[in-house]
């Protein structure tokens, strides 16, 4: 049957009957047009169309109606979609950050002299991280390592004791001594609070990847990580940290960005203030 003697049936079921709504089922790759003829005789009409898209396969991503500027397009997507619980997100993730940043002010200034007494080299380890839909940005930490400790890593990849692409080592000889407690604590990640500040970060989120372990990753799967913005904490963080293998650690990134909601990162930031003193996994 051609094209037109479709439209025309169409046409003549319509004028002689009383039709709510038309469903198309045709693949859009071999009858765009003729869907496109479709749905224009139903939206002069007045009459709704529901068009069958030909991702019916879809494994994770959701699939919704959206708009681009006036032109209709069906968006799929596994990531959590523009909400107005995002806006609050980001809302949380200012003015909490602004206002640790201004409580904590004396902890900062007490760490920076204690890493000053200890060693020479600059007070704050910035470092490019992975972001939002595989960006790059500068993370910053308190240093815990000897100055140049990153130009040393290569000779210590023969005694890396993690799991997967990531690089950690429960005794690290580039680690001070403040470096050693730093850690212990977290106490070096509250930099990252104006990395969140700046919008690069959110307060929950998955951990940022240095791009050694990201180009390691040989997972595509895993790579869905990057679908939100990274946090200082997460699912990870208050489940055992390094004791966990890079596997299990993905999974829970995957599961976070699947369930997420504005009560689930009230959750995880509740859940982290013990995990943090308990400390298990921190190296």
């Amino acid at each position: 049957m051609s094209d037109s003697s479709v439209v025309e049936q169409l046409n003549s079921v319509i004028a002689s009957q009383p039709i709510d709504e038309v469903l198309v089922a045709l693949p859009m790759d071999r009858y765009g047009p003729l869907v496109e003829t479709i749905v224009q005789q139903c939206e002069e009409q007045g009459i709704i169309v529901r068009v069958r898209t030909g991702m019916s396969r879809l494994q994770i991503a959701r699939s919704y109606l959206d708009e681009l500027e006036g032109v209709p397009v069906m968006t799929f997507q596994s990531g959590p979609p523009d909400s107005w619980q995002l806006i609050m997100k980001r809302v949380i993730d200012f003015l909490g950050s602004l206002a640790l940043l201004l409580v904590l002010a004396p902890v900062f200034g007490v760490v920076m002299l204690l890493i000053r007494l200890e060693s020479q080299g600059s007070i704050f380890f910035a470092q490019e991280r992975i972001g939002l839909n595989k960006r790059r940005f500068r993370m910053l930490k308190f240093r815990t390592m000897v100055d140049g400790a990153e130009r040393l890593q290569h000779t210590l990849e023969q005694f890396n004791e993690a799991e997967g692409p990531v690089f950690k080592i429960k005794r690290d000889p580039r680690l001070t001594r403040v470096g050693k407690h730093l850690r212990r604590f977290s106490i070096d990640e509250l930099p990252q609070l104006v990395n969140v500040l700046m919008g690069d970060m959110s307060l929950v989120g998955p951990r940022p990847l240095p791009i050694r372990d990201v180009e390691r990753i040989d997972m595509r799967s895993q790579k869905r990580r990057f679908s939100i913005k990274p946090g200082i904490t997460c699912l990870w963080q208050v489940s055992g940290r390094s004791n966990i293998g890079f596997n299990e650690w993905v999974r829970l990134d995957l599961d976070y960005i699947d369930r997420w909601s504005l009560g689930l990162d009230l959750l995880i930031l509740l859940k982290t203030i013990p995990a943090v003193f308990k400390g298990p996994g921190a190296y």
